[in-house]
């Protein structure tokens, strides 16, 4: 099975159980299939995971700045992610 690394804690796990986001020409969107074209990075589904991330693993993962409305759109995304202890806020 194919392993990923989550550029938030740097955990090497299978690649089906991170979130897949994907630099694209209109900006970082998540990659539900796991297939799209594009520059990827992979996720736990952990708010902790993408705190760390969009504070600069991202960006340097994806190999560009993050732009207001992308980070606008994966602070969106994070806020509904449970925390460290699977609960949701």
């Amino acid at each position: 099975m194919p392993q990923r690394t989550c550029v938030g804690c740097r955990q090497v796990l299978a690649k089906r159980s991170l979130v897949r986001l994907v630099r694209t020409e209109n900006g970082v969107v998540l990659d539900p299939s796991g297939k799209m074209n594009g520059r990827g990075a992979y996720l736990h589904q952990l708010r902790s995971c993408w705190e760390r991330a969009l504070k600069g693993a991202l960006a340097h993962a994806l190999k560009a700045e993050l732009s207001e409305s992308d980070r606008k759109n994966l602070e969106e995304v994070m806020n509904g992610l449970p925390d460290e202890h699977g609960d949701a806020e």
